[in-house]
């Protein structure tokens, strides 16, 4: 879609009319409670959890899982959702049913997601009490995002990977667009997504976190996440997300 007429986003950001999704529809939201434009780019993942952005954007709002890591270089907010992270593997196969069963198995993830750091162990997630329940797994891990993970593994039962670990929103949309894959056994673990800001802006980050946590925390109580998660997730995953204490995070003075 073309680029809106009327704009002050620069010539290389998208306008909002050109995106949708849920990730998208909160970033207007809560730009249009700030009273601003919202102006969208796309960066490499890897650009994007590192931080020190240089003031190329303002804020993420990207399905960015909250974890200990992360909160070295970015602050979160109050998260906008939580989603169920599961297994899932090819649709023909009949012998893994649940997680404990791929020990040992080619598990396909996103390279530096936090799906990777569960897999290797490293992965620790404010005010979630995680278990680690595969062994020794062979992590196979693609750039940017699950996707390639989930091509590959909907090649055929065992031909590239025995298992994708991802959020169970992206593989049940995967499967209604035509992915060879169903899911197993119970999710391993709850990820916070929220927005996240560069402790390194040339602007009060601080302040901004505070603005866009109060707005995140209203959307929750007037039902605005609920409503479009239902709309674009086909489930509610916002409630859980309503229900975090923001304070565990303790990045706020």
């Amino acid at each position: 879609e073309p680029r809106a007429e009327k704009t002050n986003c620069a010539p290389t950001h998208y306008t909002a009319n050109q995106l949708k999704g849920f990730d998208v529809e909160t970033a207007k939201e809560i730009a249009r409670r700030m009273g601003v434009e919202a102006c969208f780019v796309a960066p490499a993942w890897a650009q994007i959890i590192a931080g020190n952005w240089e003031n190329n954007w303002d804020v993420d709002i990207g399905s960015m899982t909250i974890t200990y890591g992360r909160m070295e270089a970015l602050y979160f907010t109050q998260p906008y959702y939580a989603t169920p992270v599961v297994f899932f593997v090819h649709k023909e196969n009949a012998t893994y049913t649940r997680p404990e069963d791929l020990s040992g198995k080619r598990i396909g993830v996103c390279a530096g997601c936090t799906f990777e750091n569960y897999l290797n162990r490293t992965l620790k997630l404010p005010g979630v009490e995680l278990k680690f329940v595969v062994e020794n797994p062979q992590i196979i891990a693609f750039e940017n995002n699950e996707e390639p993970a989930i091509r590959a593994l909907s090649e055929g039962d065992g031909v590239n990977l025995e298992a994708v670990l991802t959020q169970l929103p992206v593989g049940m949309g995967a499967i209604k667009n035509g992915a060879q894959i169903k899911p197993i056994g119970d999710p391993v673990y709850y990820a916070y997504a929220a927005v996240a800001v560069d402790k390194k802006v040339n602007r009060d980050p601080i302040s901004l976190v505070r603005r866009i946590t109060a707005i995140i925390q209203e959307m929750h109580r007037d039902g605005t996440l609920g409503r479009l998660s239902l709309e674009y997730q086909g489930m509610d995953l916002a409630a859980e997300a309503g229900n975090f204490d923001f304070n565990l995070l303790g990045q706020i003075p």
